[in-house]
């Protein structure tokens, strides 16, 4: 097995000292006042030989490992996914990179996630929290580690976050069927108190208060057992008369929800109008095509990253208020599913 290089051998073959070889290694040699002749001959046999730093004793060194731990959903979800996409290559071009892992929103898993990128001394947090976990994100926060939150709060932590105002776009949804004439609007959600959740819900609820309209809720246990997702979304439809529109309060609700409008036979938006919280290719190619409120995936993964490397470049002590809360507002992308026949988006 071929011997690994290190910097001491490459001082001594180059006979200069290994604080020479560091600092043009760590692009220091100029202001080190080092000879462009000296450090050329670094870089070159650095090359040739093919060297490459030991990251652990580096990181020892400085005390920074230049990766942040991203803690999302479920990476598979397509938000979830574009977002963490969208962050990782923001982080690259800054010299961070990015180690994330899905928590299926169970707080043992995210506890023990959270503790495995504590053992790898990573630089920073990124977390999309489940519930549960505010003694760990505590701890965090206690040890000064930069950490955002996004897509939820904890409202009990000061932290920085990025929020989508989920209140809003659920409420011009249901806005937007009022106007098309639907007065007998459900929403469909999960079981879960989590703040984007309870935001969504708020945001229908008042649009139909306004109007002196009942709310219909189905609240769902999410689990791996779709086909028990699906018989419950259709035993709700099949059952609660009159209805006849729908907004779900994510796409994979969505994507559940019109399978089992599929069961029943029911046509869109002849028998029942639709709309989704949260895109997907799939409701643009849908025929119809699914009326969605979008989140603006660019804008949450750039406030997160910037958020995230202001507080590791210029790092302070934590306060009772943090500095950074950002929430963003959706947009509502008018489709086919939920507009009266012989209507057309604009």
């Amino acid at each position: 097995m071929k011997k690994r290089t290190l910097i001491n051998d490459i001082a001594s073959h180059l006979q200069v000292s290994i604080a020479t070889v560091s600092l043009v290694l760590n692009g220091k040699a100029k202001q080190s006042r080092i000879s462009d002749a000296v450090a050329q001959r670094v870089l070159a046999y650095v090359e040739e030989v093919g060297y490459k730093p030991n990251q652990l004793a580096k990181s020892l060194r400085t005390g920074k490992t230049h990766v942040i731990g991203l803690v999302v959903e479920d990476i598979s979800n397509p938000f979830f996914a574009t977002v963490a996409w969208l962050i990782e290559k923001q982080a690259f071009e800054r010299g961070y990179r990015i180690i994330y892992c899905s928590t299926d929103n169970d707080p043992a898993k995210t506890r023990e996630l959270i503790s495995m990128f504590q053992e790898r001394h990573v630089d920073g947090f990124i977390i999309v929290p489940s519930e549960g976990i505010e003694k760990e994100v505590g701890a965090i926060l206690r040890e000064h580690t930069p950490t955002v939150l996004f897509d939820r709060l904890l409202p009990a932590l000061p932290t920085n976050y990025v929020v989508v105002d989920g209140a809003q776009g659920t409420y011009a949804a249901a806005g937007h069927l009022l106007e098309q004439g639907y007065r007998h609007i459900a929403f469909v959600t999960t079981d879960s108190q989590q703040t984007q959740m309870e935001e969504r819900l708020r945001g229908y609820t008042r649009a139909l208060h306004e109007h002196n309209l009942t709310p219909l809720v189905k609240r769902v246990t999410v689990t791996k057992e779709t086909e028990k997702l699906v018989a419950d979304i259709q035993e709700f439809i099949q059952h609660t008369t009159p209805c006849d529109a729908i907004i779900f309060a994510t796409n994979y609700l969505t994507i559940y929800g019109l399978e089992a409008i599929n069961h029943l036979q029911r046509r869109i938006p002849a028998d029942l109008a639709i709309i989704s919280y949260d895109d997907h290719d799939l409701f643009r190619l849908y025929s119809p095509a699914i009326t969605a409120i979008a989140q603006p995936v660019e804008s949450i993964a750039k406030n997160v990253i910037d958020i995230l490397l202001q507080e590791l470049q210029h790092p302070t002590e934590p306060v009772a208020e943090p500095a950074y809360q950002v929430v963003l507002p959706t947009e509502l992308l008018i489709r086919c599913s939920s507009l009266r026949q012989g209507r057309q988006p604009e």
